[in-house]
């Protein structure tokens, strides 16, 4: 008999719960940031430890890695967001902000990148765009502290901020309930979707840049046309969602989202102890397909790889968990539709 059950790498790296993962384009290294203070960077297909990035004083909320894996980009607590040299680990410069930092993105190119602070201490949720200097790996000299664009307008704390097709435009999510398109150049809204009835925790788009889907509070994770915004499926839970993407195979059309409640209101509502499986849906006829156990806390982040073999998942209880799919996976689209299908 076939042996169904797979068998995740559980990462134990960091002290307190995961904020955010990432994986490099080719999906050889993932990056995890937590509430501890050192990002770190593992083999992505065997969780070995490759090293940390020190110097932050507070929680890290966010990660990006830009296209070449080169420079990494964190955002954090201690109000500031660092640029990194991937390889090396150091330091390579230091974005100060009055406030949090929540989201940090590369612009396609290296050229420019974005960062998104907090609503408190009577700061506006606030998308500071920076240019980034060509030398900027060798030398910190003619960078700029100064954010060369403020965009402001959403009316709750901003928590992701990415940047669309072509670095043309900004898409960025908010506990307003709503996602934004903005124009980078000059940083008018262009676009305003209230499709959630509650925050919006997490946009990421698809790896081949067409589709943007949304994971919210309210239980659901939503799948937009890229360019347009428009809304196309809907994938409802019974959970609070924090996270969602989508598999980049055509032979495997899914959608894997995440969530839980808090550990707070377990107790008080749910008998399945907090739901904190992760849920496979179908991305064309939205079913749901299975669940995935593990995490001992809600999920908070999580991404399929770019490869489409497997997905990881980080958790409030500080692991992560990377997951490589069984042959089953690959098939299951095909026996579904193909009753005669033998592998």
């Amino acid at each position: 008999p076939k042996n169904r059950t797979m068998r995740p790498i559980l990462v134990k790296g960091h002290e307190r719960a995961l904020t955010m993962i990432k994986y490099n384009r080719e999906g050889d290294l993932l990056f995890t940031v937590a509430k501890d203070h050192t990002p770190s960077v593992w083999y992505a297909d065997n969780g070995e430890h490759i090293g940390t990035y020190a110097g932050h004083t507070g929680a890290v909320w966010c990660v990006d890695v830009n296209f070449e894996s080169s420079m990494l980009l964190t955002g954090s607590a201690d109000n500031t967001a660092r640029l990194w040299n991937v390889q090396t680990g150091e330091e390579l410069f230091k974005f100060t902000h009055k406030v949090p930092v929540r989201a940090v993105n590369f612009a396609l190119g290296n050229a420019r990148c974005l960062t998104a602070i907090d609503n408190i201490m009577g700061h506006k949720p606030t998308i500071f765009i920076y240019n980034l200097s060509p030398k900027i790996m060798e030398s910190r000299d003619g960078q700029s502290d100064e954010p060369v664009l403020e965009i402001l307008g959403h009316a709750g704390k901003i928590n992701r901020a990415l940047w669309g097709v072509l670095n043309k435009v900004i898409i960025s999510c908010s506990d307003d309930k709503s996602i934004r398109v903005w124009d980078s150049e000059t940083g008018e809204q262009l676009q305003k979707v209230e499709q959630h009835t509650d925050k919006v925790v997490d946009i990421q788009f698809s790896w081949d840049g067409t589709f943007l889907i949304s994971a919210s509070k309210d239980g659901s994770a939503r799948l937009f046309e890229a360019k347009t915004l428009e809304c196309l499926k809907v994938y409802q839970t019974d959970r609070p969602l924090n996270s969602a993407h989508i598999s980049p195979l055509p032979d495997c059309p899914y959608v894997v989202v995440g969530g839980g409640q808090d550990a707070m209101s377990v107790t008080t509502t749910s008998s399945k102890m907090g739901k904190l499986d992760a849920i496979f849906f179908h991305l064309v006829f939205e079913d749901e397909l299975g669940s995935i156990k593990g995490h001992f806390g809600p999920i908070n982040t999580m991404q399929m790889a770019p490869h489409g073999r497997g997905y990881a998942s980080g958790g409030e209880d500080g692991y992560v968990r990377i997951h490589e799919f069984d042959q089953d996976y690959y098939t299951a689209e095909e026996r579904a539709f193909n009753p005669t299908f033998e592998e």
